[in-house]
């Protein structure tokens, strides 16, 4: 399966069987204006079969710059149909206030390429609940907040990687050059017993070192 960053929570996964997109980002000059910096380069090129949206902010809802007519699923829960097989979406806040501050989040699970992939969205919640935990076994490729702030930081990521086991996890919403809020990645990776720096924004799953425990590959800020 090959992986594309596009920054923020924003990701590419490609198979034979298909592309998915999540959580695109379109025009972010109201960052700007709010004096937010946001400076990833916009996303151009991409199409998908399936596109999942997390929540309806605007850093994570720009379905208008993915191509392909893709099934679109958003902000939703349930065991829902797509055109690359079952998609779990799971309910969960985006705070630790029962989402009265910041709203719902969705947490997706699907499988691509062999691989069952789990996408946090902006995951709030001081920890998993049972009944969430319950539903999200046997995760391979994990995509997880790292940054703090209005998501899960450090202490309450490195929990959900412990409790879940995935094979990888890559780490986002989080600090980056090209972005001046949130915190950095560093205490998260810090903490981590095996970490993979990469080059470039993009890489494919078959290509990553064997791990005796979840492997955190971090891409390159695109």
């Amino acid at each position: 399966m090959q992986v594309e960053w596009y920054g923020q929570s924003a990701f590419r996964l490609s198979s034979g069987e298909g592309t998915v997109a999540l959580d695109p980002f379109g025009d972010m000059s109201a960052a700007a204006e709010r004096g937010i910096q946001f400076e990833y380069p916009a996303i151009e090129g991409l199409s998908a079969d399936l596109l999942l949206v997390t929540h309806e902010h605007f850093d994570h809802n720009g379905v208008e710059v993915v191509g392909g007519d893709p099934a679109i699923l958003r902000s939703t829960a349930g065991r829902l149909s797509s055109p690359l097989g079952e998609v779990l979406a799971v309910a969960s806040e985006h705070d630790q206030a029962a989402g009265t501050e910041r709203g719902p989040n969705t947490i997706f699970v699907f499988e691509l390429d062999g691989l069952r992939v789990c996408h946090f969205g902006d995951f709030g919640q001081s920890a998993l609940r049972p009944e969430q935990a319950a539903v999200l076994s046997g995760i391979d490729l994990l995509f997880l907040p790292v940054g703090g702030g209005p998501t899960i930081g450090a202490e309450q990521a490195g929990a959900i990687v412990t409790e879940l086991a995935p094979r990888w996890v890559v780490p986002m919403h989080y600090r980056t050059p090209r972005t001046g809020f949130l915190e950095t990645a560093d205490a998260f990776l810090d903490a981590a017993a095996h970490v993979q720096r990469l080059d470039g924004s993009a890489f494919d799953t078959a290509q990553l070192p064997p791990s005796d425990g979840p492997l955190v590959v971090v891409p390159a800020a695109p």
